[in-house]
């Protein structure tokens, strides 16, 4: 079992050339008992970005809160909270906080996609 407050997982802040005010929380993992599966939450600043990248997973996201656009496989989505989705594996797929505030949502990959 394992439970604890978004506030208290550490932040991974990103910013980059392909990426800009993103920070990570690994909130549950194996580390804590959860075998094969990763599950993160991107807070996503506004004006900021993920990278538009692919990779040889696929992976779900869940908005919590605010607007953005999910870029994926050359179409663009407006999403918000409430909103899931699924991105399967080789896709080319970016998140933008275009919409003038942060978005943050939850990505859960397989064990793989983390490390």
């Amino acid at each position: 079992m394992f439970i604890k407050h978004l506030n208290d997982i550490e932040k991974i802040y990103y910013n980059g050339d392909n990426i800009k005010d993103v920070v990570k929380q690994v909130a549950i993992s194996p580390a804590n008992g959860w075998e094969g599966n990763v599950m993160r939450i991107f807070t996503v600043k506004a004006g900021g970005f993920t990278p538009k990248h692919n990779h040889d997973w696929p992976h779900i996201n869940y908005i919590i809160e605010g607007e953005a656009t999910l870029h994926i496989d050359g179409k663009d989505y407006d999403v918000k909270a409430g909103v899931v989705g699924f991105i399967p594996n080789n896709v080319t797929h970016q998140f933008i906080a275009n919409k003038g505030q942060d978005v943050k949502f939850i990505c859960i990959v397989p064990e793989n996609g983390e490390y």
